[in-house]
Protein backbone atom coordinates (compact mmCIF):
# COMPACT_ATOMS: atom_id res chain seq x y z
CA UNK A 1 0.00 0.00 0.00
CA UNK A 2 1.36 2.74 -1.07
CA UNK A 3 0.33 6.89 0.29
CA UNK A 4 0.49 10.38 -0.94
CA UNK A 5 0.21 13.72 0.97
CA UNK A 6 -0.87 16.27 -1.93
CA UNK A 7 -2.26 19.59 -2.06
CA UNK A 8 -5.18 20.59 -4.08
CA UNK A 9 -6.30 24.42 -4.39
CA UNK A 10 -6.07 25.77 -0.89
CA UNK A 11 -6.51 21.88 0.94
CA UNK A 12 -4.10 19.74 1.89
CA UNK A 13 -5.11 16.06 1.04
CA UNK A 14 -3.95 11.86 1.77
CA UNK A 15 -4.22 9.27 -0.78
CA UNK A 16 -3.60 5.56 -1.30
CA UNK A 17 -2.09 5.27 -5.07
CA UNK A 18 -3.65 2.52 -7.69
CA UNK A 19 -1.78 0.83 -9.68
CA UNK A 20 -2.46 3.13 -12.51
CA UNK A 21 -1.31 6.24 -10.59
CA UNK A 22 -4.20 7.67 -9.37
CA UNK A 23 -5.08 8.92 -6.14
CA UNK A 24 -8.07 7.78 -4.04
CA UNK A 25 -8.70 10.14 -0.81
CA UNK A 26 -10.18 12.92 1.13
CA UNK A 27 -8.99 16.52 1.58
CA UNK A 28 -8.64 18.23 5.17
CA UNK A 29 -12.34 19.01 6.07
CA UNK A 30 -13.96 16.02 4.18
CA UNK A 31 -15.46 13.73 6.44
CA UNK A 32 -13.63 11.14 7.49
CA UNK A 33 -10.00 12.69 6.48
CA UNK A 34 -7.96 11.01 8.78
CA UNK A 35 -5.09 13.44 9.13
CA UNK A 36 -1.57 14.31 7.60
CA UNK A 37 0.19 11.08 6.82
CA UNK A 38 3.23 12.83 9.34
CA UNK A 39 0.33 12.52 12.16
CA UNK A 40 -0.90 9.47 11.35
CA UNK A 41 2.91 7.63 11.43
CA UNK A 42 3.94 10.14 14.83
CA UNK A 43 0.74 8.33 16.20
CA UNK A 44 1.41 4.62 15.69
CA UNK A 45 -1.93 4.38 13.27
CA UNK A 46 -3.05 0.85 11.54
CA UNK A 47 -2.31 2.46 8.37
CA UNK A 48 -2.91 -0.62 6.73
CA UNK A 49 -7.13 0.31 8.06
CA UNK A 50 -6.46 3.85 7.36
CA UNK A 51 -5.59 2.92 3.29
CA UNK A 52 -9.09 0.98 3.77
CA UNK A 53 -10.62 3.37 4.91
CA UNK A 54 -9.80 6.21 2.05
CA UNK A 55 -10.38 3.38 -0.72
CA UNK A 56 -14.05 2.69 0.89
CA UNK A 57 -14.96 6.36 1.82
CA UNK A 58 -12.58 8.92 -0.42
CA UNK A 59 -12.81 10.04 -4.13
CA UNK A 60 -10.43 10.05 -7.15
CA UNK A 61 -7.84 12.62 -7.89
CA UNK A 62 -6.00 12.34 -10.89
CA UNK A 63 -1.84 12.72 -10.46
CA UNK A 64 -2.09 15.84 -12.51
CA UNK A 65 -4.23 17.90 -10.46
CA UNK A 66 -2.80 17.52 -7.04
CA UNK A 67 0.74 19.18 -6.16
CA UNK A 68 2.78 16.18 -4.41
CA UNK A 69 4.18 17.34 -0.93
CA UNK A 70 6.74 14.94 0.47
CA UNK A 71 5.17 12.23 2.06
CA UNK A 72 6.30 13.63 5.80
CA UNK A 73 6.88 17.34 5.19
CA UNK A 74 8.29 18.17 8.74
CA UNK A 75 10.60 15.05 9.76
CA UNK A 76 11.89 16.18 13.45
CA UNK A 77 15.14 14.28 11.91
CA UNK A 78 16.59 13.80 8.79
CA UNK A 79 19.65 11.61 9.12
CA UNK A 80 21.88 10.68 5.46
CA UNK A 81 24.48 8.61 4.93
CA UNK A 82 27.50 9.06 3.06
CA UNK A 83 29.48 6.70 1.14
CA UNK A 84 27.48 3.99 1.79
CA UNK A 85 27.96 2.09 -1.47
CA UNK A 86 32.12 1.07 -2.42
CA UNK A 87 32.19 2.44 -5.75
CA UNK A 88 30.82 5.83 -4.90
CA UNK A 89 33.11 6.13 -2.04
CA UNK A 90 35.75 4.79 -4.57
CA UNK A 91 34.59 7.46 -6.91
CA UNK A 92 34.50 10.32 -4.32
CA UNK A 93 38.33 9.66 -3.23
CA UNK A 94 37.37 7.98 0.00
CA UNK A 95 38.07 4.44 1.27
CA UNK A 96 34.84 2.24 2.44
CA UNK A 97 34.11 3.62 6.31
CA UNK A 98 34.16 0.85 8.54
CA UNK A 99 31.61 3.23 10.65
CA UNK A 100 28.26 4.71 9.15
CA UNK A 101 29.26 8.45 7.52
CA UNK A 102 26.37 10.40 8.83
CA UNK A 103 25.27 13.85 8.92
CA UNK A 104 22.02 15.89 8.63
CA UNK A 105 19.28 17.44 6.58
CA UNK A 106 16.90 19.91 7.82
CA UNK A 107 13.24 19.75 6.68
CA UNK A 108 13.33 23.27 4.99
CA UNK A 109 15.05 21.76 2.36
CA UNK A 110 12.52 18.86 1.16
CA UNK A 111 10.34 19.24 -2.04
CA UNK A 112 7.80 16.88 -3.30
CA UNK A 113 7.20 14.68 -6.53
CA UNK A 114 6.99 16.83 -9.71
CA UNK A 115 8.44 19.92 -7.59
CA UNK A 116 11.23 21.88 -8.65
CA UNK A 117 14.98 21.13 -7.74
CA UNK A 118 16.48 24.82 -7.21
CA UNK A 119 20.12 25.34 -8.41
CA UNK A 120 20.68 27.98 -6.20
CA UNK A 121 22.45 32.08 -7.41
CA UNK A 122 25.37 30.89 -4.92
CA UNK A 123 26.18 27.90 -7.25
CA UNK A 124 25.92 26.10 -10.63
CA UNK A 125 27.24 22.73 -9.54
CA UNK A 126 23.77 20.85 -8.21
CA UNK A 127 24.13 17.25 -8.16
CA UNK A 128 21.90 14.52 -8.34
CA UNK A 129 21.97 11.43 -5.53
CA UNK A 130 19.31 8.71 -5.52
CA UNK A 131 18.78 7.15 -2.00
CA UNK A 132 16.89 4.90 -0.14
CA UNK A 133 14.69 6.55 2.34
CA UNK A 134 13.75 4.37 5.38
CA UNK A 135 10.71 5.69 7.64
CA UNK A 136 10.77 5.08 12.01
CA UNK A 137 7.38 4.04 12.63
CA UNK A 138 8.02 3.16 15.92
CA UNK A 139 10.43 4.75 18.66
CA UNK A 140 13.47 2.99 19.88
CA UNK A 141 17.13 3.55 21.29
CA UNK A 142 20.34 0.80 21.58
CA UNK A 143 17.77 -1.27 19.03
CA UNK A 144 19.17 -4.49 18.61
CA UNK A 145 20.20 -4.83 14.78
CA UNK A 146 17.97 -8.31 14.72
CA UNK A 147 14.92 -6.14 15.88
CA UNK A 148 15.79 -2.43 13.86
CA UNK A 149 13.23 -3.62 10.92
CA UNK A 150 10.28 -3.88 12.89
CA UNK A 151 10.92 0.53 13.88
CA UNK A 152 10.77 0.92 10.01
CA UNK A 153 7.24 1.53 8.94
CA UNK A 154 7.66 2.17 5.11
CA UNK A 155 10.23 3.49 2.42
CA UNK A 156 9.92 6.16 0.08
CA UNK A 157 12.59 7.57 -2.41
CA UNK A 158 15.17 10.48 -2.08
CA UNK A 159 17.55 12.71 -4.76
CA UNK A 160 20.18 14.49 -1.97
CA UNK A 161 20.87 17.30 -4.41
CA UNK A 162 23.96 18.11 -3.60
CA UNK A 163 25.99 21.78 -4.06
CA UNK A 164 29.10 20.30 -4.56
CA UNK A 165 31.69 23.22 -4.40
CA UNK A 166 29.55 24.16 -1.10
CA UNK A 167 29.83 20.77 0.22
CA UNK A 168 33.72 20.60 0.05
CA UNK A 169 34.66 23.78 1.99
CA UNK A 170 34.62 22.18 5.21
CA UNK A 171 35.34 18.49 6.22
CA UNK A 172 31.38 18.88 7.40
CA UNK A 173 28.80 18.54 4.44
CA UNK A 174 25.79 20.47 6.23
CA UNK A 175 26.01 23.41 4.25
CA UNK A 176 25.97 22.09 0.60
CA UNK A 177 23.24 19.90 1.93
CA UNK A 178 20.84 21.81 2.92
CA UNK A 179 20.56 25.01 0.36
CA UNK A 180 16.51 25.32 0.03
CA UNK A 181 14.50 22.79 -2.40
CA UNK A 182 17.56 20.42 -2.51
CA UNK A 183 15.80 17.29 -1.01
CA UNK A 184 13.59 15.52 -3.10
CA UNK A 185 11.59 13.50 -1.61
CA UNK A 186 8.05 11.08 -2.79
CA UNK A 187 6.40 10.24 -4.07
CA UNK A 188 4.73 8.35 -1.64
CA UNK A 189 5.36 5.86 0.99
CA UNK A 190 5.56 2.30 0.31
CA UNK A 191 4.43 0.23 3.61
CA UNK A 192 7.08 -2.14 4.68
CA UNK A 193 5.26 -5.22 4.44
CA UNK A 194 4.84 -5.17 0.86
CA UNK A 195 8.79 -4.66 0.45
CA UNK A 196 11.85 -7.09 0.70
CA UNK A 197 12.99 -7.14 4.56
CA UNK A 198 15.57 -3.83 4.53
CA UNK A 199 14.10 -3.50 0.76
CA UNK A 200 17.33 -5.16 -0.25
CA UNK A 201 18.16 -6.14 -3.61
CA UNK A 202 15.29 -3.67 -5.21
CA UNK A 203 17.10 -1.66 -8.59
CA UNK A 204 17.88 1.58 -7.76
CA UNK A 205 18.51 4.20 -11.10
CA UNK A 206 19.14 7.95 -11.41
CA UNK A 207 18.36 9.09 -15.07
CA UNK A 208 18.71 12.69 -16.15
CA UNK A 209 16.83 13.95 -19.12
CA UNK A 210 16.39 10.21 -19.87
CA UNK A 211 20.18 9.11 -19.69
CA UNK A 212 20.81 6.05 -16.89
CA UNK A 213 23.88 7.69 -14.80
CA UNK A 214 22.84 6.23 -11.61
CA UNK A 215 22.44 2.19 -11.55
CA UNK A 216 22.74 -0.14 -8.45
CA UNK A 217 21.21 -2.70 -5.95
CA UNK A 218 20.86 -1.73 -2.48
CA UNK A 219 21.85 -5.23 -1.39
CA UNK A 220 25.19 -3.15 -2.43
CA UNK A 221 24.95 -1.06 0.36
CA UNK A 222 27.61 -1.54 2.86
CA UNK A 223 26.00 -0.88 6.05
CA UNK A 224 22.07 -1.78 5.19
CA UNK A 225 18.91 -0.44 6.75
CA UNK A 226 18.73 -2.50 9.88
CA UNK A 227 22.41 -1.82 10.64
CA UNK A 228 21.61 1.73 10.39
CA UNK A 229 18.90 2.21 12.61
CA UNK A 230 20.13 -0.07 15.41
CA UNK A 231 23.89 2.12 14.86
CA UNK A 232 21.90 5.21 15.11
CA UNK A 233 19.39 4.38 17.69
CA UNK A 234 22.62 4.02 19.83
CA UNK A 235 23.42 7.88 19.33
CA UNK A 236 19.61 9.49 19.54
CA UNK A 237 16.27 8.04 20.59
CA UNK A 238 14.59 7.30 16.99
CA UNK A 239 11.03 9.23 16.94
CA UNK A 240 8.32 8.10 14.70
CA UNK A 241 8.18 10.07 11.57
CA UNK A 242 12.49 10.24 11.80
CA UNK A 243 13.52 9.60 8.40
CA UNK A 244 16.92 7.96 7.21
CA UNK A 245 18.41 8.62 3.86
CA UNK A 246 20.79 5.65 3.12
CA UNK A 247 22.92 7.03 0.31
CA UNK A 248 24.09 6.85 -3.11
CA UNK A 249 25.76 4.38 -5.31
CA UNK A 250 28.43 5.24 -7.91
CA UNK A 251 27.94 7.67 -10.90
CA UNK A 252 27.23 10.95 -9.39
CA UNK A 253 27.85 13.54 -11.50
CA UNK A 254 31.25 15.67 -9.89
CA UNK A 255 33.31 12.40 -10.75
CA UNK A 256 32.52 12.24 -13.91
CA UNK A 257 35.05 13.58 -16.69
CA UNK A 258 33.89 16.12 -17.51
CA UNK A 259 31.13 17.04 -14.93
CA UNK A 260 27.21 16.78 -14.55
CA UNK A 261 25.37 18.80 -12.62
CA UNK A 262 22.11 19.53 -13.44
CA UNK A 263 21.05 22.90 -14.92
CA UNK A 264 17.74 25.06 -15.36
CA UNK A 265 15.35 22.87 -17.31
CA UNK A 266 16.87 19.03 -16.72
CA UNK A 267 14.58 16.47 -15.50
CA UNK A 268 15.69 14.30 -12.74
CA UNK A 269 14.38 10.81 -12.26
CA UNK A 270 14.89 8.68 -9.27
CA UNK A 271 13.30 5.01 -9.59
CA UNK A 272 13.88 2.20 -7.06
CA UNK A 273 11.77 -0.95 -7.66
CA UNK A 274 8.33 -0.90 -5.75
CA UNK A 275 8.61 2.23 -4.81
CA UNK A 276 7.80 4.41 -8.12
CA UNK A 277 9.58 7.09 -9.91
CA UNK A 278 10.22 10.41 -8.09
CA UNK A 279 10.50 12.81 -10.88
CA UNK A 280 11.66 16.43 -10.97
CA UNK A 281 12.25 19.37 -12.86
CA UNK A 282 15.06 21.68 -12.64
CA UNK A 283 15.07 25.35 -12.11
CA UNK A 284 17.35 28.12 -11.61
CA UNK A 285 16.85 30.38 -8.43
CA UNK A 286 15.61 33.73 -9.92
CA UNK A 287 18.10 36.41 -10.08
CA UNK A 288 18.48 39.09 -7.06
CA UNK A 289 15.48 41.32 -8.07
Amino acid sequence: MQFAQFQLGGSVGIGVQRDDGTLVGLLDGEGGYPGTLQSLVEAGAALERVGETLTTRGRNFAPDEVTFLPPLARPDKVVCVGLNYADHASESGFQAPSYPVLFARFASSLVGHGQPLVVPRASPQLDYEGELVAVIGKAGRHIAERDALTHVVGYAIFNDASVRDYQMKTSQWTVGKNFDATGAFGPTLTLARALPPGCEGLRLETRLNGQVLQSASTIQMIFPVATLVSTISAVMRLEPGDILVTGTPSGVGFARTPPIFMKEGDVCEVSIEGLGVLRNPVRAEPAAG
